[in-house]
């Protein structure tokens, strides 16, 4: 009887010892889970990644020529930017398509989803409370698109004449006319907005310069809408990421926007997008 209960008490301890593991180990398995922004993977220089071999980029689709569909392939200027990190790292780019207020509110890279966040996305001081960003990659200014026939040619003009106004939402577009009396609009997308331009149910848009030239090389576009202004708010895009961002891959990113832009790289992206030279656009 003693000894029984002496081996019983052993094999009791045992048990006791493995259920313990398994709960620690459950705990452990359960908290990485939960902590989706843990990365997986590391790149050259020990970057951290979301997903081993890959540089995973949040985005808002579509935004031409920034980022936009050819078939299934998404491509545009912001692509072939962090595709310049891409490389440098030893890793493919894959984006995710997401909603802009995701990314501009940090949330997107907070979570894990991305790791960087490129979407033609405004450096500003409420947006650096949430997101940490590289050096600006480009120079932005906003602009004005109108149906032919207005007589507008300034803000001015849109609210004297009672025009209806339109914005994309949670962009510094709909930031800037706001902070000049107007409540315009809010559409979802970029697309949205343009689509409630030609259907009549806004008379003007605002939004970023590069995309209103862009959508101006369309015939359908050009034959019925025309560019009444140029609204130059000093603005500069930055590649996004989490704040308190991995200082070897924010460094990773830095060093290949300056090296483009020293080698010629940058300029040879800028005119495959633009058809123009930094600093003739406009």
């Amino acid at each position: 009887m003693a000894l029984w209960s002496s081996r019983r008490r052993g094999y009791a301890v045992g048990t006791l010892a493995i259920t313990a593991a398994l709960a620690l180990s459950a705990c452990g398995g359960q908290q990485a889970g939960t902590d989706t922004a843990q990365p997986s993977g590391t790149a050259a220089g020990g970057a951290k990644l979301v997903n081993a071999g890959k540089l995973t980029t949040c985005t808002n689709i579509p935004y031409e020529p920034f980022q936009f569909k050819e078939g299934d392939k998404v491509v545009g200027f912001d692509v072939d930017i962090v595709d310049l990190a891409a490389k440098k790292l030893g890793v493919t780019q894959e984006i995710v398509d997401i909603d802009f207020a995701q990314i501009k509110s940090g949330a997107a890279m907070a979570s894990g989803k991305c790791d960087v966040a490129a979407a033609g996305m405004t450096i500003t001081d409420e947006r650096k409370q949430n997101i940490d960003f590289s050096v600006p990659y480009f120079d932005a200014t906003q602009a004005l698109l109108a149906k032919k026939g207005t007589g507008a040619t300034s803000l001015d003009d849109v609210k004297a004449k009672g025009l209806k106004l339109g914005a994309q939402a949670s962009t510094t577009g709909l930031d800037y006319v706001k902070g000049k009396g107007f409540d315009p609009v809010e559409y979802a997308d970029s697309s949205k907005e343009l689509l409630a331009l030609q259907s009549g149910q806004a008379d003007v848009i605002v939004q970023d310069l590069p995309v209103v030239l862009t959508w101006l090389k369309k015939p359908d576009v050009a034959a019925k809408f025309e560019m009444i202004a140029s609204l130059d708010t000093g603005e500069q895009y930055g590649i996004g990421l989490k704040k308190n961002a991995d200082p070897v891959l924010l460094k990773a990113i830095n060093d290949s926007i300056e090296t483009a832009k020293k080698d010629g790289t940058y300029e040879q992206i800028f005119v495959k997008w633009f058809g123009k030279k930094p600093g003739e656009l406009g």
